[in-house]
């Protein structure tokens, strides 16, 4: 029987944000939300709309917090760099939200972090994992998602047992594929893989022939790569298209292994992918009863199972973002700031808590998640061998 890789880089503790009392009859709580509703992320963000939308019913049917109800706001930031950042002001300025969720991609969480200075409200990073954003001294970050460089020191193990030699690299041109590129490849070279060529595409690209035919002709035995999941299904497409006899493992855990599989087929057959949150196992989870409280719901709403991998970002952003409020014992964002130093969730994620990261003085907080491996082998997700 195959045993799945579950590589923890992080230890946990016991805690929740619990949520109690009535909610009264007072002005909710508002949440700000930033996602790519729409544009060449739009199916990631619309799931981890829907996974904190799951969040919000939840604590609201639990009684609210403060004895108050919440209401997300949630703004599409067009997976655009400049509208992400127009979605903030508007959430803070207009609508006084006291802390946000977002902004998904790396690109778009770094355009925003100026704004959170300026105004001074803290954000859930549910998604990102560009280096960056928690060492450039920004206090009001806490990122529940792991960085490019966690994740590949989890994937280190794997490395001899999976038998590399050469690798090559196919990631996007932005914050997101270019960290995850560079972090892979330093932690691949240090344990002797000899490193091919690193190709790069566009975010809005749908032809990667000129790419795939450069990496076939380099001739590794691993390729990894780093975009959303709309690319994703089509280079394995591609790939397919072009025979190229290569491992391919796709990094940054946001794959969608089962839209992969309705919408690649059989090219999905044979693929390597990293997650945060197996739903095909969850009894591996850190906190099954989390797991399975999301998973459920999401089910019951008739959400694309395809999802799963990505809701569960939103569903842990808001349980975080409300720990926050409550430990604070009010809707202000320095507060809240101040607060969420010291919370610690039972998410999906995991046992979330924040370390401190970047510059004294100025750290941003920094959760330390689980990194798992899983296959698509005859059209199923199945648990890695190694």
């Amino acid at each position: 029987m195959n045993r799945t890789i579950w590589t923890s880089i992080g230890a946990s503790l016991v805690g929740a944000a619990l949520l109690a009392g009535p909610a009264a009859a007072q002005d909710a709580i508002r949440i700000g939300v930033t996602q790519p509703l729409t544009g060449a992320f739009a199916a990631s963000g619309n799931y981890v709309a829907q996974g904190a939308k799951i969040a919000e019913d939840e604590i609201n049917r639990a009684g609210g917090v403060l004895g108050r109800k919440i209401q997300l706001i949630i703004e599409d930031n067009k997976s655009n760099p400049t509208e992400a950042v127009g979605t903030v002001e508007k959430l803070i300025g207009k609508d006084k939200v006291p802390v946000l969720i977002g902004a998904w991609s790396s690109t778009l969480t770094l355009a925003v972090m100026p704004k959170l200075m300026e105004y001074g409200v803290p954000m859930v990073v549910e998604t990102s994992s560009s280096g960056k954003i928690t060492t450039a001294g920004n206090p009001w970050i806490f990122r529940i998602s792991p960085t490019s460089a966690m994740e590949a020191k989890a994937f280190q193990p794997l490395v001899a047992k999976m038998g590399m030699k050469k690798a090559s690299f196919l990631y996007t041109n932005n914050d997101f594929g270019i960290g995850s590129g560079a972090e892979y490849a330093a932690m691949l070279k240090a344990n002797g893989v000899t490193i091919g060529v690193m190709e790069t595409m566009d975010p809005n690209a749908t032809d990667f022939s000129a790419q795939l035919a450069k990496i076939k002709a380099e001739g590794a035995d691993t390729l990894f790569v780093t975009t959303a999941v709309e690319q994703l299904t089509l280079i394995l497409k591609q790939a397919k298209e072009q025979q190229l006899k290569v491992r391919i493992v796709s990094c940054g855990g946001s794959n969608s292994p089962d839209q992969l599989i309705a919408q690649a087929g059989d090219a999905a057959n044979g693929s390597f992918h990293t997650t945060f949150f197996p739903p095909w196992f969850p009894e591996v989870t850190t906190n099954p009863a989390a797991s399975k409280s999301y998973m459920d719901e999401w089910k019951k709403r008739g959400h694309n199972v395809g999802g799963l991998t990505e809701g569960y970002r939103g569903y842990d952003g808001v349980y975080v973002a409300v720990a926050g409020i409550r430990a604070a014992g009010k809707a202000d964002p320095e507060a809240i700031r101040a607060a969420l130093w010291g919370v610690t969730v039972k998410g999906v994620y995991g046992n979330i808590q924040f370390t401190k990261q970047g510059p004294a003085g100025k750290e941003s907080g920094q959760n330390v998640p689980t990194v798992y491996l899983v296959t698509i082998a005859n059209g199923k997700v199945e648990k890695t061998s190694f």
